[in-house]
């Protein structure tokens, strides 16, 4: 049977480090990377059973998809028996997840002294901002994680600093701690590969639509022993009544826990207009500035520009804020823009842009316009069909013949041509980015 193997866990200071190895054809999903993370604070004194969570976060899925076992030397007992429901949940929304264990001799309970504090997941996004706002009474500790949207890279020091100072400049007046963890575990996986052979199979890439839920939640096991948070929070991205794949949601972060820990899925009852609701009204009680940070484009503000800007500011706009008070540059001369992109194929949507925009169109419905421009986009949106325009917007060809390659090609071929692909792609956007 495949199975991955962690072979060695060391902790010096602020810093993890597990090395992994793999048999029965899991090997091409590893890079040969140890699996790293660096914490802001020392996790020394973390025990064996708690700082092997976060490589076991990432491994497990992978292994599932393949129906192969991951082995450990130690692990929590109580994330041991929660994966079992992970991987379940995993199983019931792909149908490629083929089963698996986690095969540890030595399970353990060290629950540390203190579990009375709180941890949120935060970006500075939309739902992270909302799940705020709910939990604010909680002084929640604010977590930032570099390894997913923002690489590893010394080319993506500058996006994590700008997303460091966003997060602080949050926190500070509103005298919250914050928390900044650094992996490479998008490095240590080869998620190229995994994108290859399961691209087909999902509406996203390989994290976001099976593998963050876990990932992310099992990243701060080492942290929220360390700070003595109990309940950490993990802000919803969909809503109830969307029944679309994805990595993270109720039926698996709120089955993640370790030791004196309990994962949440916060705000899943909320669409995302009700969120834009909760915080319309935040904004009006709180002394504070509220500055969203939603772009698909940039870190250091929002372009104003990407279909994720518009969308937020529309959205913003039928919560009743102006969208230039809470950073999206947006005039009434930008919902002919916004029309003209979708019916161009200027953006590559999916089902979950699908269901934004639908939330969108049913507000609108229900909403006096305040312009005439405003008028007329909403009742574009409202005689448009959303499923045809999400149809006709695909990836290009290129994408695809790249990743049909990759499930036949050696797995040498295929690490010395990716970066290749990668780069011209990157140089590509650009240019079209430019001519728009």
């Amino acid at each position: 049977m495949p199975a991955f193997s962690v072979d060695a866990i060391r902790a010096d200071g602020t810093d993890l480090e597990c090395t992994v190895s793999a048999t029965g054809g899991l090997s091409r999903f590893l890079s040969g990377d140890p699996f790293r993370v660096s914490y802001d604070r020392p996790i020394d004194d973390v025990p064996r059973s708690v700082l092997i969570i976060p490589v076991l976060s990432q491994l497990c899925p992978v292994a599932w998809a393949r129906g192969g076992d991951v082995r450990a030397p130690v692990v929590d007992q109580r994330f041991a028996r929660s994966l079992a429901a992970v991987r379940d949940a995993l199983g019931d929304m792909h149908s490629f997840i083929a089963g698996g264990q986690l095969r540890a001799p030595r399970r353990r309970t060290e629950v540390p002294d203190r579990t009375d504090g709180s941890g949120l997941l935060f970006t500075g996004g939309v739902d992270s901002t909302a799940s705020y706002v709910r939990h604010r009474d909680e002084a929640p500790t604010l977590v930032s994680i570099r390894g997913w949207t923002i690489t590893p890279d010394a080319a993506d020091d500058h996006k994590w600093d700008v997303l460091r100072a966003r997060v602080n400049s949050f926190a500070k007046p509103r005298d919250l701690e914050t928390a900044f963890v650094e992996s490479n575990m998008l490095r240590f996986l080869d998620h190229p590969m995994l994108l290859a052979h399961y691209k087909r199979h999902v509406d996203g890439a390989w994290y976001s639509s099976v593998g963050h839920g876990l990932g992310l939640t099992g990243l701060c096991a080492p942290l929220a022993y360390a700070s003595g948070i109990g309940d950490l929070y993990v802000a919803a991205t969909h809503w109830e009544g969307i029944d679309l794949a994805w990595g993270s949601r109720p039926d698996i972060d709120g089955h993640v826990r370790w030791a004196g820990v309990e994962c949440h899925h916060d705000g899943y009852e909320l669409t995302r207009q009700e969120r834009l609701d909760l915080l319309a009204t935040y904004a009006e009680e709180s002394p504070h500035e509220l500055e969203l940070q939603t772009c698909n484009d940039r870190l250091d503000g929002n372009c104003g520009r990407c279909e994720k800007c518009y969308r937020t500011a529309i959205g913003l706009r039928l919560a009743g804020l102006d969208p230039i008070d809470h950073g999206y540059r947006f005039t009434d001369t930008d919902y002919r823009t916004v029309r003209e992109s979708f019916e161009r194929g200027h953006w590559v949507l999916g089902i979950d842009e699908r269901h934004m925009w639908a939330d969108i169109r049913d507000r609108a419905r229900e909403t006096t316009p305040r312009s005439q421009a405003e008028r007329a986009f909403f009742a574009w949106l409202d005689s448009v069909d959303l499923d045809e325009l999400v149809d006709s917007s695909r990836p290009p060809l290129s994408h695809r013949v790249l990743r049909a390659g990759a499930r036949a090609m050696p797995t040498g071929v295929y690490r010395r041509l990716y970066p290749l692909w990668s780069e011209a792609t990157t140089i590509r956007r650009r240019l079209a980015q430019g001519r728009n």
